[in-house]
């Protein structure tokens, strides 16, 4: 079987689970709800096919780290990607902190924000964390199932922590799953790894 085989086949099975799931929905809204779920609501915009593989919901673990922490310290986190039909895609990411034992410590860092793609399929990625933090990223797809981003600006409430850059990449690992990591430079310490996190899709 060939690995275009397999993939589909992966794929199949996937859906099995995770078809009929969607984000939940006010249904007295009087514009289309946000999907993550291809096969349901409006048709994707043609200038988000580039980015088509990242919608969804998707759940995992990783790790977070750097000198400034006590770390590496486990983590799990929820990616949506959504969509209401217009050509760019909605973002949020929450994450908590978890013990050896895999229990929930406590709530971490959260995050929203926009994937804008452009006409030459490179795309804007705006995220406003709950810290204080707002980046834009420019970023291009590395292949069909990967998208790496760095950030072109920074800008920092008062309160903030000192960030003055970061690079994140996308892609999808094991045919039917989505891995990212993400770099920062902060609080004084030049560009290294931060976060790594590895999820299944649990929507679409």
């Amino acid at each position: 079987m060939s690995s275009g085989d397999d993939a589909i086949q992966a794929a199949a099975e996937r859906a099995e689970r995770t078809r009929a799931r969607n984000l939940p929905q006010f249904d007295d809204l009087p514009i289309p709800a946000d999907t993550a779920n291809l096969r349901e609501g409006p048709e994707l915009h043609e200038q988000c096919v580039p980015l088509l593989p990242l919608v969804g919901v998707w759940r995992g673990e990783g790790e977070v780290n750097y000198p400034t922490i006590d770390g590496p310290r486990r983590l799990a986190q929820q990616l949506t990607i959504a969509h209401d039909g217009r050509p760019f895609l909605y973002h949020e990411a929450r994450s908590w902190l978890l013990d050896e034992n895999g229990e929930v410590i406590r709530p971490a860092a959260r995050e929203t924000g926009w994937w804008r793609p452009q006409p030459d399929d490179s795309f804007e990625l705006l995220l406003t964390h709950n810290t204080g933090i707002i980046e834009l990223f420019y970023g291009e797809p590395r292949n069909l199932t990967s998208w790496e981003m760095a950030t072109d600006a920074v800008v920092r409430s008062k309160s903030a922590k000192e960030v003055t850059g970061a690079k994140r990449l996308y892609g999808l690992v094991n045919k039917t799953d989505l891995g990212y990591v993400e770099e920062r430079a902060m609080v004084g310490q030049e560009m290294q790894p931060h976060v790594s996190v590895y999820l299944h899709r649990v929507v679409g």
